[in-house]
């Protein structure tokens, strides 16, 4: 079983890598900050960064994730439960990315380490201790997006009264380009100035090149800032904050994170080394070749951003998830990030709600479809020789 161990935590860190990599970054790409590669790469860099610091930062989250308190001792650190517990978070999660929706490696793995401590209760929903996992799990999970919508409308509400009574403005953006539209055939002609008109333009209009100048807001070009910040040009200190907080995130992310999946391997010693490694370089993979489809929902279908508000976002994120991981509270940044740009959205009064009720379904299912599966795996591997040789007879 050690073999399965390295390939469901090595699957699990690649799915964690696809569907939360680029939750930090999100705001960058969908302000117009950064491009989509731009952004991957600085979400890439500090995962890893944060991935190899975790285990000075959080280890009392792996803890957490071993099934101690859920299963007994003997149980918790059997091959069966780490095997099952990291392939049933590792499938629910890919499945989650391959819809676009982002979701929470710890809701999976909560889910899984509860189906599995049903088994091995042989059903019995009174042998879960539900107190535990109410205190430990399902109230951080519960409380942290409601509490990062808040935090995020108020902080935006704040910090743009703060910003128009610094006296800085935005600007708003003058498009200016070649544009070509459908013209009436009359207009046509006339446009060929004496020219030939053909046959076919003739009968069927045609489309006329000219020199357009647009006035727009954020979903047509990048807003920027106009004044300056105790001396400093405002849309340079937007930009490197933005950058900043978007680099937090990641690193706090993973900080939060790598400590869960590294702790299906501490049944092999103390996490750290070799373990840590693995797992952030899993991750980072992850992120790289599968991260488009969830940045998408995450940078664009939520709510429209411009960079002060992805700023405000970021910061709020950045806040929560590092101060729950300091406290060893096992939130997810997922529900952080999303709700942090919700609440962004609803301060402004943009939020795309079906994207949100999407994404809120993806969420309700996590934890039972994790559950199922991690049942489901640990029944098999530990009745697998008696099935076997039922087989045989």
């Amino acid at each position: 079983m050690t073999f399965a161990l390295i390939i469901a935590v090595l699957w699990l860190a690649y799915s964690n890598g696809a569907n939360d990599n680029f939750k930090g970054v999100a705001t960058l790409y969908g302000s117009g900050a950064a491009t989509f590669n731009r952004a991957r790469l600085w979400a890439t860099a500090n995962t890893i960064a944060g991935s190899l610091v975790s285990v000075m930062l959080a280890a009392s989250l792996a803890k957490q994730f071993t099934g101690n308190g859920l299963v007994p001792a003997e149980v918790a650190s059997s091959s069966a439960l780490l095997v099952s517990v990291g392939a049933a978070g590792a499938a629910t999660v890919l499945l989650a990315t391959i819809l676009g929706m982002p979701t929470s490696t710890t809701h999976a793995l909560t889910g899984a380490l509860t189906g599995i401590a049903l088994v091995v209760s042989g059903g019995s929903v009174a042998a879960i201790p539900f107190a535990k996992l109410w205190s430990s799990f399902f109230l951080p999970l519960l409380v942290s997006p409601v509490l990062a919508v808040v935090l995020a409308a108020g902080s935006y509400l704040v910090l743009r009264r703060l910003r128009i009574a610094m006296g800085v403005t935005r600007q708003t953006c003058v498009c200016v380009g070649p544009e070509r539209t459908p013209v009436p055939v009359l207009a046509s002609v006339a446009l060929s100035i004496g020219g030939h008109v053909p046959d076919s333009q003739a009968l069927h209009g045609s489309s006329a090149g000219r020199l357009s100048v647009t006035v727009g807001e954020t979903s047509e070009c990048v807003e920027r800032y106009s004044g300056t910040l105790v001396g400093i040009n405002a849309q340079a200190a937007v930009e490197t904050v933005h950058y900043a907080s978007a680099g937090a995130v990641c690193f706090a992310r993973a900080v939060n994170d790598t400590p869960k999946i590294a702790a299906l391997l501490m049944v092999g010693g103390a996490i750290g080394g070799w373990k840590l490694a693995i797992v952030a370089a899993a991750m980072a993979i992850g992120g790289v070749i599968q991260a488009r489809k969830v940045a998408e929902t995450m940078s664009k279908g939520i709510t429209a951003l411009n960079p002060g508000q992805g700023l405000t976002g970021n910061l709020v994120t950045a806040l929560l998830v590092i101060g729950a991981s300091r406290i060893g509270v096992p939130v997810s940044t997922t529900h952080v990030s999303v709700g942090s740009i919700f609440g962004i959205g609803v301060a402004g009064g943009k939020p795309q709600w079906a994207t949100v009720g999407k994404i809120g379904t993806a969420w309700l299912t996590t934890l039972p479809l994790g559950g199922v599966l991690g049942a489901g795996l640990y029944y098999l591997f530990t009745h697998a020789p008696a099935l076997t040789a039922a087989i045989g007879q």
